[in-house]
């Protein structure tokens, strides 16, 4: 119970700071902190909630604040799930700084490639732009706003992750110890969050494929 209210807490945030914080960068471009708030969540109780928090603030967005209907959803779960997972997989293995930093690094890269096939493919659909001039927008428009997005949002999530914990902690909705649970529910998450992460990528490439 403490979990889901932690969780549910988090959620509520990240959907504010989605709301509330999006910041026009380029063109049609906006940056929001919605998954620095996940990445905290996954760094305190493993990828699989983070994987269910980033679909939930992805639905309550589709059906409030965006306009971008399906296909929005779909890159907004495709790109949060590729920053926010690598992270919190690697950090719930080596729970150090070093672990932290190395998951934030890889999830960046992830999601900086996620979205750019994803732009390729989607962008032309539902803002009506023909696919020569996204994909000519792909290396000077894209590629550096998602390279900003995702560092911006590594740096913050390590700057905030410890103060974030250590609030629910006295709050005594999470345990000091981060909420892990102990033996083979412990080893199987990182495999099926491996799974769910593959099947997002799989989907994207024959997404992209089918498209051409």
């Amino acid at each position: 119970l403490r979990t889901l209210i932690a969780l549910a807490l988090l959620a509520a945030i990240a959907f504010v700071a989605t709301a509330l914080l999006r910041i026009p960068v380029v063109s049609f471009l906006k940056y929001e902190p919605k998954d620095i708030v996940i990445a905290i969540a996954g760094f305190i109780f493993g990828p699989l909630p983070a994987l269910g928090m980033t679909v939930v603030v992805a639905l309550i967005e589709c059906f409030t604040i965006s306009h971008t209907g399906l296909w929005g959803l779909l890159m907004n779960v495709s790109a949060s799930a590729s920053f926010v997972l690598p992270a919190a997989i690697l950090y719930k293995k080596r729970r150090t700084i070093g672990g932290a930093v190395t998951g934030l690094v890889f999830g960046g890269i992830l999601a900086v490639v996620m979205m750019l096939l994803w732009n390729l493919l989607v962008t032309p659909i539902y803002l009506g732009y023909p696919r020569s001039a996204v994909a000519d927008m792909l290396l000077p428009v894209f590629l550096p706003f998602n390279l900003l997005k995702c560092s911006i949002n590594a740096l913050l999530t390590i700057l905030l992750y410890k103060p974030v914990s250590r609030a629910l902690q006295a709050s005594h909705l999470v345990e000091k110890s981060g909420g892990t649970s102990p033996g083979k529910k412990r080893n199987m998450i990182p495999a099926i969050t491996g799974i769910l992460l593959a099947i997002v990528i799989a989907a994207t490439i024959i997404f992209s494929l089918l498209s051409k």
